[in-house]
């Protein structure tokens, strides 16, 4: 995985037809934004096909979706995936129905800026590129917690690209050759998480193309905003890795113990607290880097859990594929 500038002249001609995937469940909330922000994209509208595909929502997406498909001046395409409840399914479901040589994957809570398809799609000008990620940043937040998730870039693709096991994109900002789809499977429809690194690392291993990032390529997403929210990531990011874990191999990562956890914590009462107190009154700290080793204790507890019980069903290894034409 590396970055390579792109002759601008050359790519500004390369402009092969793409399909943007977006799973949705009980989104019609984030719809009017996401679709605010895929009316905007600078690349040409003639050149991409929306397919937002419901994935069983109790509220009114799907009619939204209709009603969106009927009155938008760019192409969208609305589909539902009732059969099985995971985004991963729902991506499978537009995967199926796109006509585009290069699949784009977003989010219904992301907000992606007007430069972001154009941006993504640039490096697959060179034909060994078969994985381009995109980079995620935060939505303005007010909370403590979304400052503090800001303050560590939680999202980016940073951490995600320099992975020890391998790199690999987020499903919130991705876009994958079709060819690719083709020759190693979709996504595991019945997995709920870890699925972005499943199919990337599928991708790599085969080696038929490398991975590219382009930082202009931006999605923005928010963080979340109470402990119960935090605790529900993290739980889930653990969960991938047990995940992971059984379905490539992936090293777990190692649990704290309470005498780890009591010392980091005196640590910060007795040394960590006094002295960023003394920088805070002075204006040269905040209240985030006060906060910061419970917060992370807190993070990594929930991780630990979400790894220690979670367990992967013969049903989550599960490859679908391409039909055929």
């Amino acid at each position: 995985m590396n970055y390579q500038e792109i002759d601008t002249t050359t790519a500004s001609n390369f402009l092969p037809m793409v399909s943007v995937v977006v799973p949705i469940y009980n989104g019609a909330a984030d719809l009017p934004e996401l679709i605010n922000c895929l009316v905007s994209q600078t690349y040409p509208k003639d050149r991409v096909e929306y397919l937002l595909v419901d994935n069983n929502s109790s509220d009114r997406t799907l009619d939204y979706l209709k009603t969106s498909a009927a009155n938008s001046p760019i192409t969208i395409r609305p589909f539902s995936e009732n059969h099985i409840q995971s985004s991963y399914a729902a991506r499978n479901t537009g995967i199926r129905a796109a006509v585009g040589e290069i699949l784009a994957f977003t989010d219904a809570d992301c907000r992606p800026q007007p430069q972001w398809l154009t941006s993504l799609i640039q490096p697959f000008i060179a034909p060994d590129v078969v994985i381009v990620a995109g980079e995620i940043t935060a939505l303005p937040g007010h909370t403590l917690l979304e400052q503090h998730a800001e303050r560590q870039e939680t999202l980016s693709q940073k951490h995600t690209l320099a992975h020890p096991f391998c790199p690999y994109g987020q499903t919130a900002n991705l876009a994958i050759r079709r060819t690719a789809l083709a020759t190693v499977g979709l996504f595991r429809p019945y997995l709920t998480t870890g699925g972005d690194a499943d199919i990337c690392w599928r991708i790599l291993q085969k080696n038929i193309g490398r991975l590219e990032f382009a930082p202009e390529a931006i999605v923005q997403h928010h963080h979340r905003t109470t402990l119960r929210e935090l605790a529900s990531q993290w739980r889930r990011y653990g969960r991938s890795n047990r995940y992971l874990h059984e379905l490539h191999g992936v090293a777990l990562m190692p649990e704290m113990k309470l005498p780890d956890i009591s010392y980091r914590l005196l640590r910060w009462l007795l040394k960590e607290l006094p002295r960023d107190s003394v920088k805070a009154i002075a204006g040269q700290t905040s209240l985030i880097d006060l906060l910061n080793t419970p917060i992370s204790l807190f993070t990594a507890k929930a991780r630990a859990a979400g790894q220690r019980n979670a367990k992967l069903s013969e049903q989550a290894k599960t490859i679908e594929w391409l039909e055929k034409v």
